[in-house]
């Protein structure tokens, strides 16, 4: 039986291209549907919320996800991912390195444990999620294009530092283009610099954002509304004087 996007609680932004906003941290996911493949955009905060995105990820394309694209090593981003069984995880270049958050066996993932409790997550959940947590398999230097099948291609673009060390941003060509563009921007709150910020090139981090989405496209941040390039423009201004940046 065919369902559509809102059916499932999903938002629809272009042809095969859709997000849900996720409760609790109103954290976005993103799915993109080719002819061969389909792609999330982060994977939600825990392994139950990533089995809630898996399943109505496969209802949506009629297949399984079979690429994950995380856009940055939060726990809220990144917790659900082990529920894509099989799907090719892809990351910021050096997400999986060896000081990486997704680096297996090392101390960052009781890093992201301990920040997922602090944050109101169950100690369970996190625990589960952290042990169970998918290593990057492919990491993005500079850009890379993914092929979904029957015309649908997206880009992936490593676009930072700037909230992390290592984001990621998604761009999908159509009418319009849609840019994830993960915690890079947010709408429904000041954007939030922890301890693994670069502050200094956040603001060129948002330039390139803006290269590759051009003034036509939505701009899905990782929390909040859809967004457009003026907006974009003026949060990375807003980061510029935060931080003391020269433009």
């Amino acid at each position: 039986m065919t369902v559509t996007w809102e059916e499932l609680g999903w938002e629809r932004l272009a042809d095969g291209v859709g997000r849900c906003r996720l409760p609790g941290w109103d954290c976005t996911a993103g799915l993109v549907l080719g002819a061969d493949a389909a792609l999330m955009v982060d994977a939600g905060s825990s392994l139950d919320e990533g089995a809630r995105l898996r399943e109505g990820a496969r209802r949506l394309a009629g297949r399984r996800v079979t690429h994950l694209a995380l856009t940055h090593p939060h726990f809220d981003h990144v917790f659900g991912a082990a529920a894509f069984t099989g799907a090719e995880v892809y990351g910021a270049y050096g997400a999986a390195g060896t000081g990486a958050l997704f680096a297996p066996g090392g101390q960052g993932r009781q890093a992201l444990r301990a920040d997922a409790v602090a944050e109101g997550l169950d100690s369970r959940a996190a625990r589960e999620a952290a042990e169970a947590l998918s290593p990057v398999r492919h990491e993005v230097r500079g850009e890379q294009p993914l092929d979904l099948g029957g015309g649908r291609r997206v880009l992936l673009a490593d676009v930072g530092p700037g909230h992390t060390g290592h984001d990621l941003a998604v761009l999908v060509p159509g009418s319009p283009d849609v840019l994830f563009c993960g915690d890079l921007v947010e709408e429904s709150g000041e954007p939030q610099a922890g301890p693994d910020a670069v502050p200094s090139h956040w603001p060129a981090a948002l330039d390139r954002l803006l290269e590759l989405g051009g003034d036509d496209a939505l701009y899905v941040p990782g929390h909040g509304a859809v967004v457009d390039a003026a907006f974009v423009r003026v949060q990375r201004d807003a980061l510029a004087a935060r931080f003391g940046v020269s433009r």
